[in-house]
């Protein structure tokens, strides 16, 4: 009798725990699925993106050692991305009190106009030189002052740091420009993988906080969920060439266990809408623009995100693409997807006004 009592306490112990990780179940988001707008064929110079990707990965995996050691190679992998280009944009770091970061300054900028860049790399890697080739180009077609945000990153920190500083960087962008204190006429949130989820949590922080919202938001390739149900992490992981050789072992361990390492990690339950803003309130959002491949584990993760923001009320557009590694963006100039992707984000701007003269006429010249 005693056996049986510990036993029916110790499975209603594992129901509430697994409840506590996983959340609302959102199956149900995943009856549908969006048509892509490219890629399908994709171009000639999509094998030659999947090569590259491919030495990228396979070098990650060759650098040796473990936990910090393999970390520490990521990161300096991911800075190398692009260092060896021009850009057209003055790059200037941040220095004293200001937040850690650099401004990306394309020729005849607005300095009233501005727009935030949360770059990506698992919470564990990026940095702002490692995404210049995304921030020249939105600096190129804004024609606004964009801020690249040099958050603090795991696992040296918290999640809870890294919202916290693009939290404060965005603070301090409604009353801050590239030269001090200056009048904002519009205001742009964006970023990619990590920090795609760390650019709508921001969102919805600035909505509760009761803050002046952005005029829109741009998520590329975003993580919505931490509690890793949406299915394409699994299904995709093959099809991943980026995010699969590493993460797509993570999702064959039991799903409890996975929850388990995220909450400890995070010391907070991955389904809460500090790590997942897709369980977040989402009604009453700035327009946001979401773009993501079909072929990449977080697909689920951006339609699922699309899907209960439009149900919400607020202003929504999922452009999926097909056959495109994940951040496809940054082998722009020379993979036309990335060139589309990008026409597709300025004429988001446009139509929100969030795009200078000048940036209109450096596109078109």
């Amino acid at each position: 009798m005693i056996f049986f009592v510990l036993a029916i306490i110790f499975i209603l112990v594992l129901l509430i725990l697994n409840r506590w990780l996983s959340g609302e179940d959102m199956s149900h988001l995943d009856q549908t699925r969006p048509r892509p707008i490219m890629g399908d064929p994709p171009s000639r110079e999509t094998e030659e993106v999947a090569a590259r990707v491919r030495a990228f990965t396979s070098a990650s995996k060759s650098s040796g050692g473990i936990g910090r050691s393999r970390i520490k190679a990521m990161r300096n992998a991911m800075d190398a991305i692009g260092s060896d280009r021009e850009y057209v944009s003055e790059i200037r770091p941040t220095s004293g009190a200001e937040p850690a970061g650099e401004w990306v300054l394309a020729p005849g900028y607005d300095p009233t106009r501005r727009l935030l860049y949360i770059h990506g790399g698992a919470f564990l890697a990026g940095s702002p030189k490692s995404h210049r080739i995304i921030t020249d180009r939105l600096a190129r077609d804004s024609g606004a002052a964009v801020f690249a945000l040099d958050y603090r990153l795991m696992p040296e920190h918290k999640r809870a740091a890294m919202l916290e500083d693009c939290v404060g960087a965005y603070q301090w962008l409604l009353g801050n420009g590239p030269e001090g204190e200056t009048t904002l006429t519009s205001l742009v949130i964006a970023g990619d993988s990590a920090g795609g989820c760390l650019t709508l949590t921001t969102l919805a922080h600035a909505k509760s906080a009761g803050w002046r919202a952005p005029d829109a938001a741009i998520a590329i390739s975003p993580v919505t969920d931490m509690t890793l149900t949406a299915p394409s992490l699994y299904y995709n992981r093959h099809t991943d060439l980026l995010l699969g050789p590493s993460f797509g072992r993570l999702m064959r361990q039991p799903a409890m266990l996975r929850g388990l390492v995220l909450a400890l990690l995070n010391r907070c339950s991955p389904a809460s809408s500090v790590l997942s803003p897709l369980r977040g309130e989402l009604a009453g959002l700035a327009p946001t623009l979401i773009q993501v491949s079909s072929h990449e584990m977080l697909f689920d993760d951006a339609h699922r995100y699309f899907l209960r923001a439009s149900a919400a009320g607020s202003s929504t557009t999922l452009q999926c693409f097909d056959n495109m590694v994940h951040v496809w963006h940054i082998f722009s100039p020379q993979l036309p997807e990335a060139e589309f992707a990008f026409e597709q984000i300025k004429i988001f701007l446009v139509d929100c006004g969030c795009v200078a003269k000048q940036g209109i006429e450096d596109s078109r010249s």
